[in-house]
């Protein structure tokens, strides 16, 4: 087994999440089996179609705590709800519906059943609440660790063809579905001095978003039935993950402040409470799991879309994301390593 640290070789706390998939992807061969790494899911050709895979790990004290230091407790059933809606978000982000799952939990052997008993519980009220009714859990494996982990792979299809991040025009329309900073917020608040017990119901159901995260998941297949050219889920906060989008698909993304107002405004009594500014967390906050999406101008847009902003060509080589005509630096937002 090789050493963790080699020589003056960086670590991966010093290049960061991206950094590290820029430097690994390159080595993984993705063969002719059909889309490889680099959007939401991956997709795997077999008899007949496609089958659209992704997969993603929550671990304690990394993603969530099992006491936060406001006092507000992790329940084992939002940890298992949100091990299957962010990976249920990566599938409808490709425009796609889940239909298979397996599920990896390492944990401390103290552990009590009833904690392991409540985190599968909260799987099933996941799969059943959020909509995902083909969704089969298929087997997985138990582990013992040092901390609780969980590693949860994700399969689907894509009915209407499924929706990349490359294919987004100067033209289109970028719209978002689902909740913008409510998950930014509701982290401030757990991570927060402000006692949980002394909270109100409107400041708890944004701590909610963070820990039990409601991705829109019959928005993905509207979307791609509706004609999107790109789309992608807003897990990294919405001006980190347009970067992703505007840099896959070479074009470049202006931002209406106006628009991302209302999305503000429902963040207020979080803002209140802790004196900050909610538009930083609608701009910067991640793991709502929303969509943002690319329309063409000529396409009516699903409901539950809001438009946001529009595409624009490139501005000079680079890609970038724009609010009210000021430049926005797109690596900010939630990294793994930062």
């Amino acid at each position: 087994m090789t050493n963790q640290q080699t020589d003056n070789s960086p670590t991966v706390g010093d290049i960061g999440e991206q950094g590290i998939l820029n430097e690994i992807l390159p080595l993984l061969d993705a063969k002719d089996a059909g889309l490889g790494p680099g959007d939401d899911a991956g997709a795997l050709r077999v008899a007949g179609g496609e089958v659209v895979v992704s997969v993603d790990t929550i671990v304690q004290d990394q993603d969530f705590r099992l006491v936060w230091p406001s006092g507000h407790e992790h329940a084992a059933y939002d940890i298992g709800w949100k091990s299957i809606a962010q990976n249920v978000s990566d599938i409808n982000a490709m425009g796609g519906v889940p239909t298979g799952a397996v599920i990896s939990l390492s944990m401390p052997a103290e552990v009590s059943l009833a904690w392991a008993k409540e985190f599968a519980r909260g799987i099933a009220a996941a799969i059943s609440s959020l909509g995902a009714d083909r969704l089969a859990v298929l087997g997985g494996d138990l582990s013992r660790s040092s901390e609780i982990s969980v590693t949860t792979t994700v399969l689907g299809e894509c009915e209407y063809g499924k929706i990349l991040r490359t294919g987004a025009k100067p033209g289109d329309r970028l719209a978002v579905a689902g909740r913008l900073g409510a998950a930014g917020a509701g982290l401030a608040l757990l991570e927060g001095k402000h006692e949980a017990t002394t909270w109100s119901r409107a400041v708890l159901r944004l701590a909610d978003a963070q820990c039990k995260p409601t991705p829109p998941l019959e928005s993905g297949p509207r979307a791609a039935q509706s004609g999107a050219h790109a789309m992608m889920d807003i897990s990294d906060g919405l001006v980190r993950d347009a970067g992703r989008l505007a840099k896959a698909s070479h074009v470049s993304f202006k931002l209406d402040k106006s628009a991302l107002e209302v999305f503000a405004q429902r963040l207020e009594p979080a803002a209140k409470l802790l004196d900050l500014d909610p538009m930083q967390w609608v701009l910067h906050g991640g793991e709502d799991f929303g969509l943002l999406a690319c329309f063409p101008s000529g396409v009516e847009i699903p409901e539950e879309f809001s438009v946001v902003g529009e595409v624009v060509p490139l501005t000079g080589r680079r890609s970038n994301v724009f609010l009210n005509g000021k430049q926005l630096d797109y690596r900010s937002g939630f990294d793994h390593f930062g």
